[in-house]
C-alpha cells in the first residue's frame, strides 16, 4: 500500500479536537475527513513513482455512520509511475467498515487509475484490512489481491525487449498479492507517534504493457520505520520515515532504464529517507 503519510495526519487532526466538544456534539450521520500534503518522494510498495522527486497529494472520504464510505486520493507522477497525459494517479476507493471485537474489519476495492494516459493503465484492487490494539500500539493487518488484468500482464521480457515497441506476450494478464502490516503507537506525554510498516509483493517478474509492473521483479519485501509529529493548536503534522525494499541492483537490473532514476540511473527501490508535511480537514 501507500505510505501512510496523508491518512495518520488525518487521524491526527480529528483527534486534536478538544474533548468537551466531542462529548458534546452530536454524532453526524456523514462525516467527511481528508488531508492534503507535500511528500519528498512518493514510494508505493517501496518503489519510488516520482523519480525520486517530491509530490503533492492530497484525498477526502465520505463516511456514513452503517460503515459505508467512499473516498478518492491523488498523486502526481513521473518516471517509472507515470503514463502520460495529466501525469497523475488518481485512486477511487469504496468499502464498508465495521467493528469487530475491540477492532474493526474494513473491506473495500481500490481502482487505481492514470487520467489521460497510455491505455491498458487502470486496474482494480480488492481489499481486506482487521484493525485493532495490543495496549498502547495499534495494529493493522491487510491483504490487497488484484485479479488478472492487463494493466498487470507480463508483456515484455526486458527493457530491451519493451525498447523495441513489440511484446513477448500481448495481452497477457497477471494478478498481484499485497500483504502487510502496520504498527503505531504514540509516546505518552509527547506529540510524537512512532509507526513501522512491512509489505510483501507477489506479481509479474516482467515488464507490463506500459513498461511498468505491480510487483517490480515479480516478489520482494519492502518496509517502512518512521515518526509523526503533530503540531499542537494546527491541523498540520510533520513525518519523517526510512524506506527499503530487498529489491537487489542484479535483480532490477533486466528492468533498467524503466527501473531506475532519470537522474542518475540509481535504482527507485533503495533506500531513502522520506519527510512530508500535511494538514487535516
Amino acid at each position: 500500500m501507500k505510505y501512510a503519510f496523508l491518512v495518520p495526519a488525518a487521524l491526527l487532526g480529528l483527534s486534536a479536537v478538544p474533548a468537551a466538544a466531542q462529548d458534546t456534539a452530536p454524532p453526524k450521520p456523514v462525516t467527511v475527513t481528508g488531508s492534503v500534503g507535500l511528500v519528498t518522494d512518493y514510494r508505493l510498495r517501496g518503489v519510488s513513482q516520482t523519480d525520486k522527486e517530491g509530490a503533492i497529494q492530497g484525498g477526502f472520504t465520505i463516511t456514513h455512520e452503517s460503515g459505508v464510505y467512499v473516498s478518492t486520493w491523488a498523486s502526481n507522477l513521473s518516471g517509472w509511475g507515470t503514463f502520460g497525459g495529466s501525469n497523475m494517479e488518481l485512486d477511487l476507493i469504496a468499502g464498508y467498515k465495521l467493528p469487530v471485537g475491540g477492532g474493526a474489519l474494513d473491506v473495500g476495492l481500490t481502482w487505481y487509475m492514470y487520467p489521460g494516459g497510455a491505455s491498458k493503465t487502470d486496474f482494480a484492487e480488492p481489499y481486506v484490512k482487521l484493525s485493532g490494539a495490543a495496549g498502547p500500539v495499534s495494529l493493522l493487518a491487510g491483504v490487497a489481491y488484484a485479479p488478472k488484468q492487463q494493466a498487470l500482464g507480463k508483456w515484455y521480457d526486458s527493457a530491451a525487449a519493451y525498447a523495441t515497441g513489440t511484446p513477448q506476450r500481448p495481452g497477457k494478464g497477471n494478478d498481484n498479492l499485497y500483504v502487510w502490516g502496520d504498527a503505531s503507537a504514540a509516546l505518552p506525554d509527547t506529540p510524537l507517534t512512532l509507526k513501522g510498516h512491512i509489505g510483501h509483493s507477489n506479481g509479474n517478474d516482467g515488464l507490463g504493457p506500459n513498461g511498468t509492473s505491480a510487483a517490480p521483479t515479480g516478489e520482494y519485501w519492502d518496509w517502512m520505520l518512521g515518526a509523526d509529529l503533530a503540531i499542537k493548536g494546527t491541523p498540520l503534522t510533520l513525518s519523517a520515515a526510512y524506506v527499503d525494499t530487498d529489491i537487489s541492483d542484479a535483480k532490477s537490473a533486466y528492468l533498467k532504464p524503466n527501473f531506475a532514476s532519470t537522474k542518475d540511473g540509481s535504482s527507485i527501490s533503495g533506500a531513502t529517507a522520506l519527510f512530508s508535511i500535511t494538514a487535516a480537514f
